[in-house]
């Protein structure tokens, strides 16, 4: 864990362990190592990305900002397989925001790293268009080479995060599905309806 913190700090690019695929991560308010994953995946600079934690206590500073009723609903999914697109009124960490400032990205896992202090700016490790990867080996040769740090969790769960919008339940505007994945939509309206 404190490998990974200082590659992030330092402004490296790392390829870890996430809860389903493997992921790249870097700073999230580091223009040029963001830069360099768009490169690494060959994935368009305007596409969001999420914010991904790795415990409570990093978390909070947007948990605090969240009305009651949406911190109620984050508070039942994360840590967890998801990632939830809430809404972002103070345009916290724009870089990973794409062109939709008032709206953030954010995950919350367990796992090797949990514990880990610092949230990072997180995509999926495979290049754009391809399908995400659940073993190192089977992570692309390039894309290994080009990070500062490679972290080997072992075979994942195999399945991405269900991406869930939430930017508009505080108002009653209720939540959507926006891409299937590991958490499926029944466990989902078990959760929050």
């Amino acid at each position: 864990m404190v490998e990974f913190e200082r590659a992030i700090l330092a402004g490296g690019i790392v390829l870890f362990p996430s809860d389903g695929v493997y992921g790249l991560a870097c700073d999230p308010l580091d223009r040029v190592a963001i830069a360099r994953i768009h490169a690494i995946k060959g994935r368009d600079d305007g596409k969001p990305s999420a914010l991904m934690y790795f415990g409570t206590e990093t978390i909070r500073e947007l948990l605090g900002e969240l009305g009651p009723r949406t911190s109620e609903a984050v508070g039942r999914l994360l840590p967890g397989p998801v990632t939830l697109v809430i809404a972002n009124p103070r345009r916290r960490y724009p870089l990973a925001c794409g062109d939709r400032p008032d709206r953030l990205g954010i995950r919350m896992i367990g796992g090797p790293l949990a514990g880990a202090a610092c949230p990072v700016f997180q995509t999926s490790a495979n290049r754009s268009g391809s399908p995400p990867v659940a073993d190192l080996a089977a992570v692309d040769p390039a894309i290994s080479a080009a990070c500062d740090l490679v972290i080997d969790g072992g075979r994942l769960g195999g399945r991405p995060s269900t991406v869930v919008d939430l930017a508009g339940y505080e108002d009653g505007a209720g939540w959507s599905i926006i891409r299937p994945g590991a958490l499926d939509e029944a466990a989902l309206r078990e959760l929050l309806d």
